[in-house]
């Protein structure tokens, strides 16, 4: 077996079964699970309609490039939504099966492990899928901390020039999976300015930026950005973006990659010999959905309701901040994270996830230790009944 698998940690999840087992929740109150970030809204019929009237695509074997239609959809899209004067649909954009499985095989694809101390930077707390490329392709990952007293920002004086000269490939995730946070157009202006400098690429995960509170105010993207900025072609940059959350269809596994050409191109030859090809009927599906936005409009109003009321009940309790974007609270515990897991679960019955699951002890921290993350993907109901429950857990506390 490949040895690097040895270096895998168990999955966020896996961690929380065992911090919870032999623990009995509330059984006098119904169970609501906060922990896992799995969109929990009515899948559009139009998409599911979309699906049955092209069941004739089973019966042939799909391209990995996808479909024209396809293309010129999530192209159509990324111009309208970040205000992109013009993206190539043959060269500058490909269907992926979801946004985690290429973040995954984009590190196998870019890290060159005939250099030595091949180096992947990582936020942290993050996403595990980052982590695992890391190891699995042969390279170590560096670990970024960001904490609340930064506001979230990449403090990059804890890089020196020799981790520098050794990054390969740089993950970054805006909106951010757990904090919410989304990355300024100077922040993109630095890191930008440090790949042309030390001539790594970014992969930016952009999966959350369809939930945000505001209509008039969407989050900005890394192709938005790299176009004010005047970066023509995108160069050493690709972003990675899904229909899981936007569109309620995590089983779909439709996202896409866009950016740099040229590491497209390669991305794409990995993807050939990889088996990445998206079937046809997902792909008409897909295109659907990316062709509609009057579903998407009324899925950010549920989640911005469910914010408010969680807002409304738990700003007298505990310090909260709504987040920029996403649909993660982050919030800092009274008690050590995994006891206060513990706790909700065993007295109220709400399942939410241990900060400390989600980052890496890195000079001297884990910034995820005393948060925890909540999902607010249930139903308005069951998430305003799980903040009384999270607050009457908390002022018990005190």
């Amino acid at each position: 077996m490949n040895p690097k698998l040895n270096d895998l940690q168990p999955y966020p999840f896996q961690k929380l079964r065992q911090l919870l087992e032999g623990v009995k929740g509330n059984n006098a109150l119904k169970a609501i699970n906060l922990h896992i970030g799995e969109p929990k809204h009515e899948t559009p019929d139009f998409i599911r309609q979309a699906i049955t009237k092209n069941l004739d695509g089973l019966s042939a074997y799909p391209m990995t490039l996808g479909s024209i239609s396809l293309r010129e959809a999530l192209a159509n899209w990324i111009q309208q939504r970040f205000n992109i004067t013009k993206i190539d649909s043959d060269t500058e954009v490909i269907p992926v099966i979801g946004s985690r499985e290429a973040l995954f095989s984009f590190a196998q694809a870019v890290v060159d492990t005939t250099r030595s101390n091949a180096t992947v930077m990582c936020p942290n707390p993050f996403y595990q899928i980052y982590e695992g490329a890391v190891l699995l392709a042969g390279a170590k990952p560096f670990f970024l901390n960001t904490t609340a007293k930064n506001h979230f920002k990449f403090d990059f004086s804890q890089i020196s020039e020799e981790v520098w000269s050794d990054t390969q490939l740089m993950y970054v995730c805006s909106p951010n999976n757990p904090t919410g946070r989304v990355i300024t157009l100077e922040e993109w202006r630095q890191l930008f300015e440090l790949s042309d400098r030390y001539g790594f690429v970014i992969a930016s995960d952009e999966c959350y930026s369809e939930i945000y509170f505001s209509e008039t105010n969407p989050p900005l993207g890394a192709l938005d950005a790299a176009q004010r900025l005047g970066r023509h072609g995108f160069p050493r940059l690709v972003v990675f973006n899904s229909l899981s959350k936007r569109s309620n269809v995590p089983g779909l596994r439709s996202g896409f990659a866009a950016g740099d050409a040229a590491i497209l191109e390669k991305f794409i030859l990995y993807r050939t010999y990889h088996g990445c090809a998206m079937s046809p009927v997902a792909q008409a599906a897909s295109a659907a959905a990316w062709n509609d936005e009057v579903h998407v409009i009324e899925n950010r109003r549920l989640y911005t309701q469910k914010f408010s009321d969680a807002m409304q009940i738990l700003s007298d309790t505990i310090p909260i901040q709504l987040p920029d974007a996403g649909f993660y609270f982050w919030l800092e515990t009274p008690i050590n994270d995994t006891e206060f897991t513990k706790l909700l679960y065993q007295d109220y019955n709400v399942t939410v996830l241990p900060g400390s699951y989600l980052g890496r002890e890195a000079h001297g921290i884990n910034p995820g230790v005393n948060h925890v993350r909540i999902a607010l993907v249930a139903t308005l109901a069951e998430c305003t009944e799980a903040m009384q429950r999270i607050k009457k857990c908390i002022s018990h506390l005190k």
